[in-house]
């Protein structure tokens, strides 16, 4: 089955067989791809298949992309993330092209295999107590983005990531936001830090939740302001406004779908004139108050204030099929979309 899912000709989209770059679903299916690619290079390691016994190499070359070097761990030396080059046929025309990217760094998410697992679940607990930002991977992984982005422009670079990888991406991206520069960003099935209130179906509870939530977490913020003063006219948010990531999440998916209700939540309560309230708790989590109270800084990595939010309604089969990576190429998939952009 395992090996099923890895190879392309098995379970890839062949289905698209001519890309027009400027499709949604195109570039959400290129994206995915890419991603599973880094997944299978590592799987490939693991298990020496080389040369013509390789799986990833169709992955990436379907799509004429090429690849220019694997990101790796210096921990345990696992493939983490990879740098593709797109190579398009020289008989494509400037047209047909718009919206491609030159580069696409894609980050693969937790492998539950004996060699790697374990630097992953340390990388996932990490990313938990919001210090991923701390880890040599994000380093390694910044740094090439960076390096990439300052050599072609950061319009001609393309982030993806899947799980644990998406939070490895979305890192990336507000990092590089941070210096003024908005590379497109692909983010499958992000963790989202908080318990699943999106799963509750009584909407007049949820919304009860969210909105003590949300006093709390702004109280807890204007107090430790108080032991901490800053210029609270200076919005941390709004330097990364301008940034968009597409966030891909499934409806059934504990781990990403408090994305849904984080967006509305939002927009529900400017409606009800409660914005001040919300502009304090949506960019701060009660953890990390909790932690900076203790004397350890740390920025919630997953709260953005922007995002086109794509999610899948699909009825999956399993939670296993909820979160991952395959369904983003799917043919027949119910989705719904919404954009959101930070005031």
């Amino acid at each position: 089955m395992d090996c099923e899912r890895e190879s392309f000709n098995l379970s890839g989209p062949l289905h698209l067989t001519y890309v027009l770059w400027d499709n949604a679903y195109h570039r959400m299916s290129v994206a995915a791809s890419l991603v599973q690619g880094v997944y299978i290079l590592e799987r490939d390691r693991q298990d020496k298949r080389e040369d013509s016994n390789a799986l990833a190499p169709p992955w990436w070359k379907f799509f004429h992309f090429q690849l220019l070097r694997p990101l790796v761990d210096d921990v345990d030396f696992s493939i983490f993330g990879a740098i593709y080059e797109f190579r398009p046929p020289s008989s494509q025309s400037n047209d047909t092209l718009y919206r491609s990217p030159r580069y696409v760094i894609a980050f693969r998410g937790t492998l539950t295999k004996s060699h790697s697992v374990s630097r992953d679940i340390e990388l996932d607990i990490h990313f938990i107590r919001q210090g991923l930002h701390r880890t040599s991977r994000s380093e390694i992984a910044i740094q090439a983005v960076r390096n990439i982005a300052a050599t072609v422009g950061d319009s001609n670079v393309w982030l993806a990531g899947h799980s644990l990888g998406s939070a490895m991406a979305m890192l990336t991206g507000k990092t590089m936001a941070k210096s003024g520069m908005f590379i497109e960003s692909f983010l499958f099935n992000p963790p989202f830090v908080s318990a699943p209130i999106e799963r509750i179906k009584d909407e007049r509870l949820k919304h009860g939740i969210r909105f003590a939530g949300s006093v709390i977490t702004a109280g807890l913020t204007i107090a430790m302001q108080a032991r901490q003063p800053r210029d609270l006219s200076v919005d941390p948010f709004a330097a990364l406004a301008a940034w968009v990531p597409y966030l891909f999440v499934n409806s059934s998916d504990h781990i990403c779908s408090e994305y849904i209700g984080y967006f509305q939540h939002r927009k529900n309560m400017d409606e009800i004139g409660a914005g001040v309230i919300e502009r304090l708790a949506t960019q701060n989590s009660l953890g990390g108050l909790l932690m900076s109270a203790f004397g350890n800084e740390a920025e919630p990595l997953h709260l953005i204030p922007s995002a086109l939010l794509t999610v899948n309604v699909t009825p999956p089969l399993d939670f296993k099929e909820a979160h991952g990576i395959h369904q983003w190429w799917k043919p027949d998939l119910q989705l719904e979309h919404k954009r959101y952009n930070y005031k």
